[in-house]
C-alpha cells in the first residue's frame, strides 16, 4: 500500500483542492482545506509565482494523491499509459480510474479510497464470483464487483453505503447498493473524470 502520511489534510491544502482523503469528514465543516484553505507552512497564505516545472509537479502530484499512488507505481502507470494507443494523459487517467480501489470507492462501497484499498486487501469483495484482493488491479468493461456475504455486516461498508447519497455514481459504473453489487458499464471517457488536473502537464513533466 502506498505511504500516505496521517495529516492527510495538508495533502488537499497543499495542492489546493479537496482530494477527498478522509472520507465523511470531507463533507462537514470540519474539513480542513474549508477552514484554512491555502498551502501549510508559514508562507502558506503569500502569493508565489510557479515556474513551468512547479505547476507540471503539482499536476502530477495531485493525481498521484488523489489516486493515493506511490512515486515509483504512478511513474509505471505513465510508461504503460505511453505504449498504449490513444492521448497519453488520457490512457494514465483510464489506468487510475478503473484501479479496484478506485472502483470500490466510486461504486460507495468505502468512504476514501484508502478505505477501500484496506477493504480489499482484506478480502471483502468479488471481482466476476472469485475474490480479489489486489488494490491495483485493472477493471475491465462488463466486470462485477460485489461485496461478500459475510463482509454485508462490516460497519465500514454500511456506513459508505447510507452516506453514498453524498456523492455521485460515475455514469461509466452502476451500482445497486441493496444487492451489494457493482458493473464497470464501460470503459471511463476523459469526460467522466471528475479530478480537475491537466493531464498534458503530466505528461510534459515525464516528458523534459
Amino acid at each position: 500500500m502506498s505511504c500516505i502520511p496521517n495529516s492527510v489534510c495538508k495533502l488537499c491544502r497543499r495542492e489546493n483542492m479537496k482530494l477527498f482523503l478522509k472520507g465523511e469528514r470531507c463533507f462537514t465543516d470540519k474539513c480542513s482545506f474549508e477552514r484554512r484553505p491555502y498551502p501549510p507552512g508559514q508562507h502558506g497564505q503569500s502569493r508565489l509565482k510557479f515556474s513551468e516545472f512547479a505547476l507540471q509537479l503539482r499536476e502530477k502530484q495531485k493525481a498521484k494523491r488523489y489516486y493515493g499512488v506511490g512515486e515509483s507505481q504512478f511513474r509505471k502507470y505513465f510508461s504503460e499509459a505511453d505504449r498504449l494507443r490513444g492521448v497519453t494523459g488520457t490512457e494514465l487517467l483510464k489506468l487510475l480510474e478503473t484501479r479496484m480501489d478506485n472502483v470500490i470507492y466510486s461504486l460507495g462501497f468505502a468512504s476514501s479510497r484508502r478505505e477501500a484499498r484496506l477493504l480489499v486487501k482484506h478480502n471483502h469483495f468479488l471481482v466476476n464470483g472469485q475474490k480479489c484482493n489486489i488494490p491495483s488491479a485493472n477493471l475491465q468493461k462488463g466486470d462485477v464487483i460485489e461485496v461478500r456475504e459475510p463482509s454485508r455486516t462490516v460497519n465500514k461498508i454500511m456506513a459508505a453505503v447510507e452516506s453514498v447519497k453524498k456523492r455521485e455514481i460515475p455514469a461509466w459504473l452502476e451500482a445497486d447498493h441493496g444487492a451489494f453489487k457493482g458493473t464497470v458499464k464501460d470503459v471511463p471517457a476523459r469526460e467522466n473524470v471528475t479530478l480537475p488536473v491537466e493531464e498534458s502537464m503530466i505528461v510534459e513533466y515525464y516528458s523534459r
